[in-house]
């Protein structure tokens, strides 16, 4: 997450910020840049990571690095949890209480300073089991 001066919220930020929060599939970049697309059509593909990148580090978004799979991209970035199926690698919010000692616990064992945690569950969904 970046320190430095707030993010302008341009025309193409705010239409991938409008496309990724009207969805819960936490789509990769290809997914949202065909997604803009409708919306502004010489948008290119560059500009679209590019911004996603940028919002993730501003914390307007949230990237979601998911073991072997491309990266994704969140809308709600209040802290939750996610499930990825092992085989179609779909992504979904899980609404768990957590317990945030860990985040203590984690600092007590490492001497790390912890910013943030993510919790991956892994499984099958229902339309691949």
């Amino acid at each position: 997450m970046s320190l430095g001066k707030k993010l302008r919220v341009t025309k193409q930020r705010q239409v991938l910020l409008d496309e990724l929060r009207k969805v819960c599939t936490h789509p990769t970049a290809d997914e949202l840049y065909q997604m803009a697309r409708k919306r502004l059509p010489r948008i290119s593909l560059g500009t679209v990571y590019r911004n996603l990148e940028l919002m993730a580090e501003n914390g307007m978004i949230q990237k979601l690095e998911v073991g072997g799979t491309q990266k994704r991209f969140d809308g709600n970035v209040a802290p939750h949890s996610h499930v990825r199926c092992l085989k179609c690698g779909r992504v979904d919010d899980l609404a768990l209480s957590l317990d945030l000692d860990m985040e203590e616990l984690a600092r007590q064992q490492t001497g790390y300073a912890i910013v943030r945690h993510s919790v991956e569950f892994c499984g099958f969904c229902p339309a691949c089991r």
